[in-house]
């Protein structure tokens, strides 16, 4: 059964989705409705001109802050530092980066009211990215949403070879000085697989959110924490 959501910001049990994860439609993509979506492990996902649709996944694939798998090849290219880190300097452009990069291959659910709910849970301290600058260009990166001691990811891009990986390396860096629990990346994939995150059923995931978001919430800009990326490898 798909529910429908009605106007107030509620959602039904995670656990009553449909067997690929959706499980319900409608609302909108207000702060207060993100929020309380993201601290229930559901996410947003749909197709321009679609309604909102919100998902549960049966299984989903997470990481362990400071547990990236680290290829031979993207070992050497984090050694030479050859990246500038930030995180927080250009959120909107990261998304915009996301949609274009997805848009050339299948779509993207990254339209432009999209953009601006995310924009504006980014304004007030709950959205975050991290990006790679190569010569002063933005190089790649990634977004998401930071909650208690989740980081909730939702797309990265990149524009030079590796750069999206280095991003995911440096999030994960970070967010392990910063005691978090785990990366929720919603969705397996291969190459999500290949970098070390491991899949979960839903039970299990929603055990590791309960006891994640136990832990306060401090919204907030996000600095790197790191000046050399290499001293971690």
């Amino acid at each position: 059964m798909i529910f429908q959501l009605p106007e107030e910001p509620v959602f039904p049990d995670p656990s009553l989705a449909d067997p690929n994860g959706l499980l319900a439609v409608g609302g909108d993509l207000s702060v207060e409705r993100l929020l309380l979506a993201y601290s229930y492990g559901i996410f947003p996902w749909f197709d321009e001109g679609d309604p909102i649709m919100w998902w549960s996944p049966p299984e989903r694939p997470v990481f362990y802050p400071g547990k990236i798998k680290v290829s031979k090849s993207l070992r050497q290219i984090i050694r030479k530092d050859m990246f500038e880190i930030r995180m927080d300097t250009c959120f909107e452009y990261v998304m915009r980066a996301c949609a274009e990069q997805r848009k050339d291959k299948e779509g993207t659910w990254i339209n432009d009211d999209m953009i601006v709910a995310y924009t504006r849970l980014h304004e007030l301290g709950y959205a975050h990215s991290v990006e790679c600058f190569l010569d002063g260009e933005l190089a790649g990166g990634l977004y998401g949403v930071a909650l208690g001691k989740v980081f909730f990811g939702e797309s990265m891009f990149f524009k030079v070879s590796n750069a999206s990986k280095v991003a995911l390396f440096a999030l994960s860096e970070n967010l392990k000085d910063r005691g978090y629990h785990l990366i929720d990346s919603q969705v397996t994939n291969g190459h999500l697989l290949s970098m070390g995150a491991e899949e979960v059923d839903r039970d299990d995931f929603m055990k590791m959110l309960d006891k994640a978001m136990q832990f306060e919430t401090k919204p907030g800009k996000w600095e790197n924490s790191i000046k050399r990326l290499s001293a971690r490898i």
